[in-house]
């Protein structure tokens, strides 16, 4: 069955907001998966994804505020994990099921982390991808270079070229995989011109904080739901040694690495792809 749009009125520190997410129903009476995308990315990534698992679960995709087709927030100090959490969890409830599995990339790793670590967390199980408790200065150095940019593109060849170079982590893509992601990412600015599909705001806090590890092993020492971990072979955000530790504390996670990718493995391959379905139908 083919993709339906769907939006939620969510309620933040300043009012409400619509959530724009985007449902591949599956089959009747299918386990829900939510796939929940990186800090400047939306949904919509997770075409592949979804296509292919909607095949055995329904499976939603969800555009954080400021992404995608959500609103942008009035006041840009609410782009943060509180409010990420309650939308997510309105969007729970929304889907209407006592327990689903997730699949995270990056900033939608993170939320599903701190998540699973709640108790009683409706999550059965948890696929985080490129992304840990302990998150390198260095990765976080590099995002806060281009996260809150907000270039103009005459054309969309333009703005392809630069995605292409920004987002070079996601591994060796197809031309047709690549003109995917710049349409999907994609907005129509008032001038006419072509930006990034995000509110450049959401990189105030971002930029603001301190340049330094950011430390969450208690929260992933409380998981306990089975736990998947993808890292690329060469990210600089996830590193080798803490995605180890990750197998070792807190879930005891499997971890499955994709050489020759960094942050974050785009999951369009049909390896990557099939290592998520075995570990969900598990």
């Amino acid at each position: 069955m083919s993709m339906i749009p769907r939006s939620l009125a969510c309620l933040g520190p300043h009012g409400f907001h619509q959530l724009a997410y985007w449902e591949w129903p599956g089959p009747p009476g299918a386990r829900t998966v939510l796939c929940v995308h990186g800090l400047t990315r939306n949904g919509r990534d997770f075409d592949a994804l979804a296509t292919a698992l909607s095949a055995e679960h329904r499976v939603i995709c969800p555009d954080f505020p400021g992404r995608g087709a959500s609103d942008w927030l009035s006041h840009p100090g609410d782009y943060g994990y509180p409010l990420y959490l309650a939308d997510m969890a309105a969007l729970i409830a929304r889907l209407d099921v006592e327990t689903l599995d997730w699949v995270g990339t990056s900033m939608g790793g993170l939320t599903g982390m701190l998540l699973a670590a709640q108790p009683a967390a409706p999550i059965r199980r948890l696929v985080v991808n490129d992304i840990g408790p302990l998150i390198a200065r260095e990765g976080l150095t590099r995002i806060g270079g281009y996260v809150g940019r907000d270039p103009s593109f005459t054309d969309a060849a333009a703005l392809e070229a630069t995605l292409r170079q920004i987002a070079a982590g996601f591994g060796p893509l197809s031309d047709a995989q690549w003109r995917h992601l710049a349409a999907i990412s994609t907005r129509r600015k008032p001038d006419g011109s072509l930006g990034f599909a995000y509110d450049p705001r959401i990189g105030d806090a971002f930029r603001e904080a301190p340049a330094e590890d950011i430390d969450l092993w208690a929260s992933w020492e409380a998981i306990s739901c089975p736990t998947l971990v993808l890292r690329g072979g060469e990210s600089d955000l996830l590193r080798a040694a803490d995605a180890r530790a990750m197998t070792e504390r807190g879930p005891r996670a499997r971890l499955v690495e994709f050489p020759g990718i960094g942050h974050a493995p785009a999951l369009m391959d049909a390896g990557q792809i099939a290592v998520i379905r075995d570990f969900l139908l598990g």
